[in-house]
């Protein structure tokens, strides 16, 4: 995985409750066993008319809105626990999904596959969207290792959670495999400290 450690960019707003991974990737696009050509139908029924052309109502066919962040409403991810949802968010670009809940099962696939949810106040969610809606080229710095979130050009800073183990692996480019081969000499250092008899 790539690392993540700090980020400043603009973002997108996607000012929808409750948006569940079919709606984020839809089931008749999960017959591929890699990730790869899933950000092409990132948000599909959204995104495209029923026709194939694009539905230029939709805030990622708006030009004004670009980055690499996503800032959702609330309860971001729920529904079925497809990992292919990571998969899309990623391979379109998003490097971090903002929101005020995520789904259990959304937020441990997004870790897993280096998107990086950040979970803040509902309060501090609503003005955020409005900030971005209403000035598109605002910037955020999400800093990994400090875990806050800050808007520039204002004063809205806050904190975030994130489990310090996949914290570790953001910041290292790990998956789970990565993180032990990363312990290797410490686990054979180990193994020669043992009594075998």
């Amino acid at each position: 995985m790539e690392k993540l450690v700090r980020i400043t960019d603009t973002a997108v707003p996607l000012d929808i409750e409750n948006v569940d991974t079919d709606q984020i990737i839809p089931a008749r696009f999960l017959k591929a066993t890699d990730k790869n050509g899933f950000g092409d139908n990132l948000f599909r029924d959204w995104r495209f008319q029923k026709d194939g052309s694009l539905n230029s109502a939709f805030v990622l066919n708006d030009p004004a809105y670009q980055g690499n962040i996503l800032v959702a409403g609330n309860n971001f991810g729920c529904g079925s626990s497809r990992e292919h949802a990571a998969w899309a968010l990623v391979g379109y670009g998003f490097r971090v999904v903002i929101s005020s809940f995520f789904a259990d099962i959304f937020k441990g696939n997004a870790l897993n596959n280096g998107l990086l949810p950040v979970q803040v106040s509902p309060e501090f969610l609503a003005a955020l969207l409005q900030r971005i809606t209403a000035t598109p080229d605002t910037k955020i710095t999400i800093d990994l290792e400090a875990q806050t979130l800050s808007v520039a050009d204002h004063s809205a800073v806050t904190t975030f959670n994130i489990d310090p183990y996949k914290k570790t692996c953001l910041l290292h480019g790990y998956d789970d495999i990565d993180f032990l081969l990363s312990k290797k000499n410490a686990i054979e250092a180990f193994e020669q400290q043992r009594t075998y008899v």
